[in-house]
């Protein structure tokens, strides 16, 4: 395991390929190599991420190799109905086609646990609302990256409102224009200003059972 989350850090892919389909061979379970192997190299990636050690391309390679083993282990975790930790829609808003903030967000919930359905760029508030009923979505993350566009989030904010299902879900807000103030003018549950914020967020809003039926 040990191998594995050190060759994601190092964005190896093709020796973390390797060497999860050895492990699996070699008798592990599934959810061992997921665990130990690829969510804990993604872990201290993301530590060197919000520490500065390293940058976005970095991410990108090490996001790359864990994809690389998850296409061994996700349809075994998928038949033995292990349960996620949560299910999380993302987006980036009407008239925005900026992605990379939003991708690494995908990457690093995926690397937590999380099951992340990404709708892409210029995303429309309908698609949003009919991605989170299809989905059963506890969280939905937005993001922009142009002041033009971050209105859009509140429209949507809205289009959830006049549907009568901003109950159901958390909305987080994200992009580097953004601030906390706008989050909370928009009327959003929370704000990240970074990947690994989005993380945290997303496990604190699971952990406090974001699912209506929880209460």
């Amino acid at each position: 395991m040990h191998d594995i989350a050190y060759n994601l850090i190092t964005g190896k892919h093709n020796e973390v390929n390797r060497l999860t389909k050895q492990a699996l061979d070699d008798g592990f379970q599934a959810n061992t190599i997921l665990d130990d192997g690829l969510i804990a190299g993604m872990a201290i990636v993301g530590i060197k991420f919000r520490d500065n050690i390293i940058f976005v391309p970095e991410v990108l390679v090490a996001a790359r190799a864990m994809k690389a083993g998850m296409t061994h282990l996700e349809p075994i975790l998928s038949a033995s109905g292990i349960e996620p930790m949560g299910t999380i829609i993302m987006g980036t808003v009407k008239g925005d086609l900026h992605d990379i903030g939003k991708n690494l967000c995908i990457m690093m919930l995926r690397g937590s646990g999380f099951v992340v359905h990404d709708l892409g760029v210029d995303t429309k508030p309908d698609e949003f609302i009919d991605a989170v009923m299809e989905h059963g979505a506890e969280i939905l993350g937005m993001s922009a990256l142009l002041t033009t566009t971050m209105p859009n989030m509140g429209k949507t904010i809205e289009a959830f409102e006049e549907a009568g299902l901003r109950d159901t879900v958390k909305i987080m807000l994200g992009g580097a224009p953004l601030t906390q103030e706008f989050a909370d003018d928009m009327g959003a549950d929370a704000y990240g200003g970074n990947a690994i914020a989005c993380v945290d967020l997303a496990k604190a809003f699971i952990a406090e059972g974001a699912m209506p039926e929880a209460s």
